[in-house]
């Protein structure tokens, strides 16, 4: 007896499907892909400036922590509603909004990052000469690195997983296949795109991970002793 097409039977875990519309699956994460990358760029672009402008004048810190924070509690799918009037549907709704949400993880770690380097350290880098511009990339910014690394893992993981939110204006990546397979009640394709999501996520995550480890080679030797 001839065994039933997993597409015919609606199974969970269907090869054919990853055969047939493997084209479909490609497109969805390159977009998701794109999305994700433009978006965390974005938000670090913005988000570093901010966080030295905050610093530099005390004053500025809590309002722009506080803004950074009401933005994060907006729900995504108010946020891109109240962007539709401005950007019309397209990929900018769902960048923007997503910049918008990386800037409160971001800014606050970028800062804690700058706070966390010992004044003795500044003190000492002054006395060797050290102007206002190399203190800060030579000497703060390489000492923060681990709390900015932080901040950019927790962003990049959190723009992976609102992406799929952009689906409600077809611009959501994977989120386009889990959106359609639920309505359409199509559980090989909803299955076959939260996984690449997660996988996504944990490779990101992994990579970044990576990049720290290769950008802080002071950490590995303090642990090695």
């Amino acid at each position: 007896m001839a065994k039933p097409n997993c597409l015919v039977s609606n199974d969970w875990i269907c090869g054919e499907y990853l055969r047939t519309r493997s084209h479909e699956l490609t497109d969805a994460t390159v977009q998701h892909l794109w999305i994700t990358a433009v978006s965390v760029a974005i938000g670090l672009l913005i988000a570093f400036p901010v966080a030295l402008v905050a610093r530099r004048w005390r004053p500025l810190a809590g309002p722009v922590l506080g803004l950074a924070t009401v933005l994060y509690t907006v729900p995504s799918l108010a946020m891109f509603s109240l962007l539709l009037p401005v950007f019309g549907i397209s990929p900018a709704v769902v960048i923007t909004g997503l910049v918008l949400y990386s800037l409160t993880i971001l800014v606050r770690n970028i800062m804690a990052g700058l706070e966390s380097v010992p004044e003795d350290v500044r003190e000492a880098a002054r006395g060797m000469g050290y102007g206002p511009l190399r203190l800060l990339f030579a000497v703060e910014l390489p000492l923060s690195l681990p709390a900015l690394m932080a901040g950019l893992r927790i962003a990049t993981v959190s723009t992976v997983a609102l992406t799929t939110v952009g689906a409600i204006i077809n611009y959501g990546g994977l989120g386009n296949l889990i959106y359609t397979g639920i309505d359409t009640i199509f559980k090989a394709q909803v299955l076959a795109a939260s996984v690449i999501c997660v996988v996504i996520a944990i490779a990101a995550d992994v990579l970044l991970l990576g990049v720290q480890w290769l950008l802080t080679p002071w950490a590995r030797s303090r642990k090695a002793a």
